[in-house]
């Protein structure tokens, strides 16, 4: 999202015993250099506002300045599958970013595919290891041991854990309380739907139902979260997708990836009690495994990154901190600010291009450089991911760090031109970048 300060132009202070030609000539003088920041400030911002949206920056819409704001988020479960990459392809072309719900069984059969869909920047969210009702809503510590199971594959693959859940079939019959409250507990944020495709309602639902039932907007929601399913026998799922995706774009919806800091939407505790007999996990094993659990996420913080006029956000996981040095995914930071990364695989490379500047991050020695400019054992590869640090990939970017604060919620880096002392005195506050 592109951020709009407020702009400002120092008044230049006059000589009162100039002379009437001098003082005519520096006030034109101040109007034209006035008019020409102005001009160009209004250049900046558009390329900039462009290149952020089009990258799907992660930061929320201020409620005051976008009251009509309609918000739609593609989410699909139970992949990788058979159709992740033709869903992937579409999601591509449309450049519309959505959140996969991945269950880990899958995710080890399809590394690859989980690498692709979070370099293409969308979400990744939890949605267990094997899908299996019986053994999931049996016993809460199964349902926990299989989150946990699922989110260690992740990290392998990705080198993130995502805090983002979705239960299989959905919560409603399935979770109790105990399961919402012990999961929110832990650090997770539980996630359901208000629109459900029904595509996975019986074998073969044809592509014409999936499109009308995906388009049934609640009424008086301006948020839509859309279940549809990318593994298994869901073909026509893909055929429907433009269609959805027209239909929300001709009706004014932005398309986003669902956050963990998103206001949940879940489905009530079931009236029936069909679980009451369930045992709900004791004291002791919940301070073990759930409060410990916890720290993982609530001690960490957002990052949140301006460059100029555009800023993006990562969320907890989404970056790490490795000693007094802040890690970013080199195609994801990228991505959000209007850049572009290619693989090269035979030089096992990391290219990225952004404005005038090409960086190459080699992940066998760790350099990342641009003419001229060598960064030594700085690159990390993790999962097929290339981790880089932010202060060196900034700078190898032509800018400098000028400003770095940090409140309980986030850490928050603005890099430019140029660098002032006050920076200077920021960054060795902080030691962190």
């Amino acid at each position: 999202m592109v951020q709009r300060p407020e702009f400002r132009i120092k008044e230049i202070g006059g000589n009162s015993a100039t002379s009437i030609h001098t003082f005519l000539a520096g006030q034109w003088s101040v109007i034209l250099v006035r008019i020409a920041i102005l001009l160009c400030a209004f250049a900046v911002y558009a390329g900039t506002a462009y290149a952020s949206s089009a990258s799907g920056s992660g930061d929320p819409i201020s409620e005051d300045k976008n009251t009509q704001d309609k918000v739609v988020y593609l989410s699909f479960d139970d992949g990788p599958g058979n159709h992740t990459r033709e869903v992937l392809d579409i999601l591509r072309k449309e450049k519309v970013l959505a959140t996969f719900f991945v269950l880990g069984e899958q995710a080890e059969r399809y590394p690859e595919l989980i690498r692709g869909l979070v370099e293409d920047g969308h979400a990744l969210g939890n949605h267990t290891f094997n899908h299996q009702y019986k053994q999931l809503y049996s016993d809460f510590k199964v349902f926990w041991k299989q989150i946990k199971q699922t989110e260690e594959v992740l990290e392998r693959i990705t080198g993130f854990r995502p805090n983002l859940v979705r239960a299989p079939g959905g919560t409603y019959g399935h979770f109790d309380q105990s399961y919402f409250d012990l999961l929110q507990l832990g650090g997770y944020t539980v996630m359901d739907w208000n629109v459900d495709s029904g595509d996975s309602k019986r074998k073969g639902v044809p592509a014409k139902e999936i499109l009308s039932n995906s388009t049934k907007v609640p009424a008086g929601a301006r948020s839509v979260i859309v279940l549809m399913h990318d593994g298994g026998a869901h073909a026509e799922t893909v055929k429907a997708l433009p269609g959805i995706i027209k239909y929300y774009r001709d009706h004014g919806y932005r398309f986003d990836t669902i956050k963990s800091t998103d206001q949940p939407v879940q489905f009530r505790v079931h009236p029936d009690g069909k679980y009451k007999a369930r045992k709900a996990p004791g004291k002791a094993w919940i301070a073990e495994h759930v409060e410990a659990n916890a720290t993982l996420w609530l001690a960490s913080k957002k990052l949140k990154v301006e460059v100029g006029l555009a800023a993006a956000t990562l969320q907890p996981g989404e970056f790490r901190m490795e000693g007094q040095r802040i890690m970013v995914p080199l195609r994801t930071f990228m991505k959000k600010f209007g850049g572009s990364t290619r693989w090269d695989s035979e030089t096992r490379t990391a290219i990225a291009v952004w404005k005038e500047r090409t960086i190459h991050a080699d992940s066998v020695s760790g350099t990342l450089t641009t003419t001229g400019a060598i960064e030594t054992g700085v690159v990390q590869s993790q999962g097929g991911t290339i981790w880089v640090p932010l202060r060196e990939l900034l700078e190898q970017m032509g800018l400098r760090v000028n400003s770095l604060t940090s409140n309980e919620a986030e850490w928050a880096v603005k890099a430019g031109n140029s660098r002032s002392i006050s920076a200077m005195n920021s960054i060795f506050k902080y030691k962190m970048i």
